[in-house]
């Protein structure tokens, strides 16, 4: 069996559907950013079969979490100080995202003007909808 030890101070996200771990690292610039960072694939779960564990050491207070909650709100976020978890949060549909989607919508200024951000506001909760802050186009999951 492999052995991961745990943080000290970081961040644990769990129950993250198998294989979708690196999209997660990418999305939340972890790629970018100057941590120790652990992934764990396919990892035995009683509750989901197979998942995915990413560790994130070190200060994350500028973490972008709404892109947690676009990707799959039912990842489990734990916060560890000092070796233990001192909060769990929970994720939800975020009301607006930016640059996660893009708009597809050819006769958006998003597609004349290349350095505008993609962003996109929750239409419908129900139905996981986003339109385009810019030309309402629709964006469904």
């Amino acid at each position: 069996m492999l052995n991961i030890s745990g943080i000290t101070d970081g961040i644990v996200l769990d129950h993250i559907k198998a294989g979708r771990s690196l999209d997660i690292y990418y999305h939340l610039g972890l790629d970018k950013l100057d941590c120790e960072v652990a992934i764990i694939k396919n990892a035995r779960s009683n509750k989901m079969g197979r998942k995915d564990i990413i560790k994130i050491a070190g200060n994350l207070e500028n973490l972008d979490l709404d892109v947690l909650g676009y990707i799959d709100h039912n990842i489990t976020v734990n916060i560890i100080k000092n070796g233990s978890i001192s909060e769990k949060k929970t994720l939800k549909l975020p009301k607006t995202i930016t640059n996660v989607i893009h708009c597809k919508n050819p006769r958006c200024i998003t597609s004349v003007e290349q350095e505008l951000p993609h962003i996109f506001k929750l239409a419908d909760e129900k139905t996981k909808t986003y339109r385009c802050l810019y030309c309402e186009e629709k964006y469904s999951r």
